[in-house]
Order: structure tokens, then sequence, then C-alpha cells
């Protein structure tokens, strides 16, 4: 990276619109398009405090402008490098970065860091008839009831029975397979991205160390930022496009669960990262960021990847219907009554660590782009065909996970977030300090009684977790997610506030 100093560097950033920037060429050698990135006022700072204070020579994670920057160098890139409100450093790619390669290019690439080792991280809404005072005189028991049905933590083992055959079928089929087992109903697979389900996953192509870190882990949630929350509806910002979600009440009740792919995810990720970094030696690809290793999409271990990682989203999907069987079964005990008396229908399942074949305007003409999303949601607009004919007339619903005790939101998507964004929006909130720093500056009992204030039951498994997740550990989700909605490329909906969280 250049010597350059601060105020040199931001020749090269520009405002170009409400909430939108622009990173020029020429900010980190061998751009290939621009950068764009979207934040207000309040996240502008954040940003720029960490191009500031960034260090570069001692190695490790990149501020994230210069990591969208990078990213604008791989070969294929089309449109521009894209970050969102919650973008921060990652792996290789920041969280919240968006890129499309093109097909149709025969250097284009595929990046394990575009997609992140929680491969198929997403966020599952469930509603039900209840409302707030009705679930009030048992919150605690539900609160334990979910902690005690849902395994959670690092180590933690499902409850699904499962063999190595049976593990397969789950990589292969995704949420097919749940269905077969009586684990989802068919209303679930509809109300899910892909369907639940990437038709092009190989399990042949996944490691044997892969599958073995696997097989114990299906119906559970795992650690950091996942997460099964009991959540009210605190504000409907769109009223007809909510009922279609079956959203029609304040203080209706809502469910929750943020998780992925665990360590079998995590594996497939590292096992692509090896065998890209010979490929590129093999076909001479040079990147800015050796964590943005890549091979040619075309290429064998290109290809090799994409089909491990459908297996990895499908684990994935199969992990959150599993976790949805068991809320479904720890409600129906507490309230004694069938999930189907308690209407627990699927509102939506997004994915926001992935990689998709998809149909894009570039340019005025259509082309057929794989489109990176790390720590972004697809946000697809009314009327596309990859949506369900419940969203038609609404767009695609999408889930925004807040962090531990603050509110969530459910956005749909727009036609400018087609245009704009490929089709995608924010995530969450975004780290704003690291783990590290937010276990040596805040204390998790204070933490506890600042959540026991705000009414909120917490089950959690680590109390170092408590701090690493706090409400100061990140940005404000109201910013990030007003910052898309002013933009355009989603549009809100509905606001949801938690009364009981479950972590590892």
């Amino acid at each position: 990276m250049s010597s350059r100093t601060y105020d040199e560097e931001m020749t090269y950033l520009k405002k170009i619109g409400h909430n939108t920037w622009k990173i020029e060429k020429g900010f980190v050698p061998n751009m290939r398009v621009e950068g764009r990135f979207y934040v207000n006022d309040k996240l502008e700072s954040l940003m720029f405090d960490e191009l500031r204070h960034s260090d570069v020579k001692g190695g490790g994670f990149l501020p994230a402008v210069k990591q969208i920057a990078n990213v604008a160098c791989l070969p294929g890139i089309v449109g521009y490098s894209i970050g969102l409100p919650d973008v921060h450093s990652g792996y290789g790619f920041a969280i919240g970065n968006i890129a499309a390669m093109d097909m149709s290019d025969p250097e284009a690439v595929v990046s394990p860091g575009g997609v992140g080792f929680d491969i198929n991280c997403g966020v599952r809404l469930i509603r039900t008839n209840l409302l707030e005072k009705d679930v009030a005189p048992h919150k605690e028991q539900i609160c334990q009831c979910l902690f005690d049905h849902i395994p959670v933590g690092v180590g933690s083992k499902g409850i699904i029975p499962m063999n190595a055959r049976d593990l397969d079928e789950a990589i292969e089929m995704g949420i097919d397979w749940s269905l077969r087992e009586g684990y989802a109903w068919a209303e679930d697979k509809e109300h899910c991205e892909e369907y639940g389900r990437m038709l092009h996953a190989d399990p042949t192509k996944v490691s044997l160390k892969a599958k073995k870190r696997g097989l114990p882990q299906l119906g559970t949630l795992g650690s950091g930022n996942h997460y099964a929350e009991i959540q009210v509806v605190d504000e409907i910002f769109d009223e007809k496009k909510a009922a279609k979600m079956g959203i029609e009440n304040i203080g209706q009740v809502c469910i929750m669960i943020h998780s992925g792919s665990r360590g079998f995810g995590h594996q497939v990720a590292t096992d692509a990262l090896l065998e890209m970094e010979r490929a590129m030696k093999r076909d001479n690809i040079i990147v800015n960021d050796r964590q943005l290793a890549c091979a040619r999409i075309s290429s064998k271990e290109g290809q090799d990847y994409l089909k491990a990682m459908a297996c990895a989203s499908n684990f994935a999907w199969v992990n959150r219907s599993s976790m949805t069987f068991l809320t479904r079964q720890a409600f129906a005990k507490i309230f004694n009554a069938s999930p189907d008396d308690l209407d627990m229908q699927v509102i939506y399942d997004v994915s926001h660590n992935i990689a998709k074949i998809e149909q894009h305007l570039v340019d005025g003409q259509t082309k057929k782009l794989l489109v990176h999303r790390k720590g972004a949601t697809r946000a697809f607009p009314p009327d596309h065909p990859s949506i369900p004919v419940d969203y038609q007339l609404t767009g695609q619903p999408i889930l925004i996970g807040g962090t531990m005790g603050t509110h969530s939101y459910v956005l749909t998507g727009t036609s400018t977030g087609m245009q704009q964004t490929f089709g995608t929006t924010c995530h969450g909130s975004g780290r704003a300090i690291s783990r590290a720093k937010a276990r040596r500056v805040l204390n998790y009992q204070d933490v506890l009684e600042e959540m026991s204030k705000r009414g909120i039951s917490v089950r959690v498994a680590s109390p170092k977790l408590i701090m690493e997740e706090a409400p100061e550990s990140y940005k404000n989700v109201t910013d990030v997610v007003n910052t898309c909605h002013e933009v355009g490329i989603s549009a809100k909906c509905v606001k949801l506030r938690p009364i009981g969280v479950i972590k590892g």
C-alpha cells in the first residue's frame, strides 16, 4: 500500500449525492472500476475515522474503504465495488461489500473472501398470532425453554439424528431434506431465498474434514453474533406490505433466528482458499491483498468452490429449518397449543454471506453475473421472478438483525436497488469496535443490567460474549437502515423490538 497521507487519500473520495460516496480509480493501484459506498453523516465519521487511524504496515485487516477499493481490482468485476452502510473490515472483502463478476469474461474470478467463512449466514423471521401481553407472563419460561431446546455455543452439538449418509443428502437437498424428514413445513420452502436449496450442490466437492466438523452441528445456533430472539412489532411503516407478511398488529410476537453453516462452512472456505492460492500462481492472477485469493470462475478450482459453497448454503438452510422446528416445539410446550394454532409461519429466510449467479442490467445490457454478497442481503423488487408469489406486489422481504438489545427491521426490495446495488442492501448493524476492545472497555454485568432495564430477558452461554455483542460494540442499526431507505435501495416496512435474547 502507498505511504500517502490521510489528506492525500481523501482527494480520491468524492461525495456524489445524498449519503453516497465514490472512490475514484487510483485510490489503490490497478482499480478496474470505481468504488461506491453509502453512509449518512454519523456513519461517515466512523468510516473516515477508521481510515485516518489505519496502519497497514503491520498487516492484518485493512480499513473498509481500502478493502472496497482492492475488490475493485478483481478480474471480471463490473459496475462498482459497493460498500453498504454497515460496512466494516473483514477477511479480504469488507463485511458489507458487494462485487458482481461478468460470467462471460473468461478472466472473471470467484473469491471465497467475497462470501465469508460462515457461508449462508442468514436470518429467518417467524411470526405468531400471540401479542406481547400474551407472552409477558411467560417470558422467562419461554426464554429458558428456547435456551434448553436450541443447542448454543462454540462446541454445541445438534439433537437432529444424523449420520454421514444423512449429511450428504442434507447438503445436496437443503430444505427438501428437512421437508422429507418432517422438520419443516411446505410453506417454509416457499418463503426461503432460493427456495432453500442451491441446485448445483455437489457433496463430492466437500472435504471429509468439513463433513466431520458439520456432522454434529446441524440444528445448533453457534456463538458470536448468532442469536434467537423473541421480538415484538414496535412500528409498522407500510401497513399493506406488512399485512402481506402476516404482520398486522403493534405488539405482535415474532421470532428471529440468525445463524449459518457453522464449522462446515468455515472449513469449506478454508479448503478453497488453499486451492485458490495455487490456482493464482498457475494462472498469474495478481491481487492487492493476499486475503483476496480467488480463481477463474471457469477453472476447476472456481467450479469446485461454487459447488462446495452451495453445499454449505444448503447446510445453513437445514440448520435454520431445524432450529425453527425446535422453536415451534418450545412455543407449543409453553402455550399448550400446536405451532399451527399459533400461526408460526416463516415470513422469510434471507442469506447475507453468499455468491449467486443472477441476471442484471449492466450498461443497458442483460448480463449473467456472479454476485458476491458478504454481509449484504439480496433485495429484489416487486415483480421479480425469483421472489415468492406472496411478495410479487410488495418486493422481497429483507431481514435486518440488530445487535443484542437493539431493534431489528423488515425492509422490502426496490427497483432503485436493482439499478444501483445489484438488488442488494445492508444486513445488520456492522461492528463499530473490535471484539477484543469490547471485552476491554465493557463490563458484562453492566450490559446485563441495561438489558434488564429495557425489559429484555437474556440467556447466554458465555459472559465474554455479552461484552462482544453489546449495543456499544456496533453501529446504530437505525442509522444503517435509514441510510438505505433514504438512498432508495430498500424501503422500511416494520420495526421489531427484542424482549428475549438467546445467545451462545
